[in-house]
């Protein structure tokens, strides 16, 4: 029996495999030759005569491209340069991309820019609008003005020089995320009546009243989420004590979740919550804040204030009015620092240079205060306390440490186990309303006010 050559046995196997490949391969070929591809979705812009860098207004172009893309549900992908429009009533179906920082809408003037009414869906990425500080009208609220949007999402987009609102929005539910929002004369984004929005990282700088503002008609549950956010530079051009200057506003909005937001130098505060109960502000960084960083406010019950870090304003945090309903919060983990006396307006009430002040129904634990040059914190005011309890927080370089309401009718407070340090005028003192009449707590008990527990507070 002849012996097997190796080396032929090897060629042929490699040979078979070869072929086996090449016909593999071949039969591939026929399948996709068979195959047409797929024709590309969307509809082409220069087929309704848009055209990038046009110098004439282009709005009765558009408006047919997006009433065609609308009835055939289909998406726009416009390419870079600019577009002149203005007046553009949003069709109910819209999806429009272009080249992020290079398709730009620009407004060309006369009034409204860009407006929806009862939309089914629009979606708008990679696209600049341009407001050029032009007129928008008298009934229009915003640049991007979207009212009773079922679904909203608005990615990866500029918003400039708005002569208004940048993006103004009446109950929408979607999203805003990754946008930069800048210039506008009044809020950057400002939503009322949500219906399940997140605003998340996003930038919104030099805005002249206002940054990011979630709003109700009337007070109610609202489910706003507004995270990861940038805002920087917001003024008060519109004057008052606290309606504008604010970096984030919740006002009459239930149920509202700010989270790790970076939030500076605005005119009043950083996040200001008016009468929206159940709010949660947790792990934002406030820095620069021209009156009160962090504010629960008027009607509320229920917020949680955690884990931020305020550095520099008039006041730090305030949880109050309880004369108006304003009850029941937390407040722990928080650093609060390098506080001034000196706010946007006279000082008023309790004045300003007040660490961490509180009513009605709250715990303030854990918190770290320096540099308060009034008071580190502020337990009610006149009659206004009830069931506060203040342990385990560290106070350092301060006016007084902890000031506390001994007026008539004011309610149980128990104040333990807190470190002061540096406290000039005094590490617990009792006031009748501003005018202290104490001698120091820390050292002599409740001086006979029942409504008082001070305990085991170590004053260095």
């Amino acid at each position: 029996m002849p012996m097997l050559n190796r080396r032929r046995l090897l060629g042929l196997a490699a040979g078979a495999t070869g072929l086996g490949l090449m016909a593999d391969m071949a039969g591939a070929a026929k399948q996709t030759a068979a195959k047409p591809s797929p024709a590309k979705a969307g509809i082409d812009p220069a087929a309704y005569s848009v055209r990038p860098g046009a110098t004439n207004d282009q709005s009765d172009a558009f408006a047919k491209m997006l009433k065609a893309a609308s009835d055939a549900n289909q998406p726009i992908l416009l390419p870079p340069g600019a577009y002149i429009v203005s007046g553009l009533v949003l069709p109910p179906r819209v999806r429009l991309s272009g080249i992020a920082g290079a398709t730009r809408l620009i407004h060309g003037g006369g009034g409204p820019f860009l407006s929806a009414e009862n939309a089914d869906h629009i979606a708008f990425s990679g696209l600049v609008f341009d407001g050029a500080k032009q007129y928008l009208g008298e009934n229009v609220s915003g640049l991007l003005d979207l009212r009773s949007v079922k679904v909203l999402a608005i990615d990866d987009c500029q918003v400039n020089d708005a002569s208004k609102n940048g993006i103004a929005l009446q109950r929408a539910a979607g999203r805003i995320e990754r946008c930069t929002i800048t210039g506008a004369a009044d809020a950057g984004i400002w939503s009322v009546d949500a219906g399940g929005l997140a605003i998340s990282a996003n930038a919104v700088t030099d805005c002249a009243n206002g940054g990011i503002l979630v709003h109700r008609w009337q007070i109610g549950d609202d489910g706003t989420m507004v995270s990861g956010n940038r805002i920087s530079r917001i003024g008060a051009r519109n004057g008052g004590t606290g309606q504008n200057g604010n970096g984030i506003n919740v006002f009459r909005a239930g149920g509202v979740l700010i989270t790790n937001n970076i939030v500076s130098d605005c005119a009043f505060s950083a996040i200001r919550a008016n009468s929206g109960s159940n709010a949660q502000i947790v792990g934002n960084s406030c820095l620069r804040s021209g009156e009160t960083a962090l504010y629960a406010e008027f009607t509320f019950e229920g917020a949680a204030i955690a884990n931020n870090v305020v550095d520099g304003a008039a006041n730090g945090i305030a949880i109050v009015n309880f004369n108006e309903g304003g009850r029941m919060a937390t407040c722990s983990g928080n650093i609060v620092r390098n506080l001034s006396t000196t706010g946007p307006y006279p000082a008023e009430v309790g004045g300003f240079g007040i660490g961490i002040g509180v009513e009605a129904d709250t715990t303030v634990t854990g918190n770290v205060i320096e540099n308060a040059p009034q008071c580190g914190m502020q337990l009610g005011w006149g009659p206004y306390l009830r069931n506060v309890v203040a342990t385990g927080n560290v106070v350092r370089k301060a006016g007084i440490g902890i000031a506390v309401s001994v007026v008539d009718g004011a309610g149980p407070t128990i104040i333990t186990d807190n470190v002061l340090q540096d406290v000039l005028h005094g590490a617990i003192i009792g006031k009748r309303w501003a005018e202290p009449i104490t001698a120091d707590l820390a050292e002599i008990g409740n001086a006979g006010y029942a409504h008082l527990t001070v305990e085991r507070n170590r004053v260095s």
